[in-house]
């Protein structure tokens, strides 16, 4: 068994992949420091597992919390990934395609081409999970994702976001009257946690997305593999078909997709 790490600064991601190419229990662990999280995903993977040292072949790692380990890990061959590389590998890897855009959302953005065996950094935006976060504790007083998801799953967007049909009494070209003029638009003293939650959602998710498709204009791909942590808010799938409407793409969520970076280390 091959081990693949993505190491960020206090979450690190760790599966295990079998010759057969089978991810394995796909874990991650919170912790203050990227060392203390990587050993303590590492640890909690061979325990659960029931796996020994001598069962694993080499240990491949990745992510901006890489840079903090140093040598081998437990004495095992470690090699490291450019997480590009990863990102780009774990999303061929789950979506079967090998022409697509890869979009890494994370704390921030990452978006890179993919042709093949041909990868280039398109480039990325400063807008994540970490935007979401911060917003979320200036705007509603609170950090935790789980809290922050059910305040959305009960708002309105319409309260909160300016659509095309609230001015203009006609669609314009290319722009339904339901497409976003601007988000946040209608925000005002009295908007609803509720509806402030669902717009911070909204207003990365279609940042990312919208940038994403503008960033891709040179190319004819309309293939968008979409991986990390942000995949997996339940009003990711709903704002990704609004925008597939709009633009004549196609968002991809593959399977383990917020653990695509850690796998794309091993495939």
């Amino acid at each position: 068994m091959k081990i693949g790490i993505d190491v960020g600064i206090s979450t690190t991601k760790i599966v295990g992949i079998t010759s057969d190419l089978q991810v394995v229990s796909p874990t991650r662990i919170k912790a203050t420091d990227p060392v203390t999280s990587l050993y303590g995903a590492f640890g909690k993977f061979l325990f659960d597992n029931k796996i020994t040292l001598s069962d694993i072949e080499k240990v491949m790692i990745t992510g901006v919390g890489a840079e903090y380990i140093e040598g081998d890990i437990y004495g095992l061959p470690t090699i490291r990934i450019p997480e590009f590389q990863a990102d780009a590998q774990g999303a061929k890897f789950g979506s079967g395609l090998s022409r697509m855009i890869t979009v890494s959302m994370g704390t921030g953005t990452t978006i890179i081409r993919v042709d093949g065996d041909d990868v280039q950094h398109l480039g990325g935006l400063a807008m994540g999970g970490g935007t979401l976060i911060g917003l979320s504790k200036l705007l509603l007083g609170t950090d935790d994702i789980h809290h922050i998801v059910e305040l959305a799953s009960q708002g309105n967007i319409s309260n909160i976001n300016l659509n095309i049909g609230d001015i203009s009494p006609r669609p314009l070209p290319g722009l339904p009257l339901d497409t976003t003029a601007s988000l946040f638009g209608k925000a005002g003293h009295d908007t609803k946690k509720e509806d402030i939650a669902l717009g911070i959602i909204c207003t990365v998710i279609q940042t990312i997305c919208s940038g994403t498709v503008l960033a891709s204009k040179g190319s004819d791909i309309r293939d968008f593999v979409m991986i990390g942590n942000l995949t997996l808010l339940p009003q990711t799938r709903e704002i990704f078909n609004s925008v597939e409407t709009l633009y004549g793409v196609h968002f991809i969520i593959p399977k383990h997709s917020e653990y695509c970076t850690a796998i794309g280390c091993c495939v």
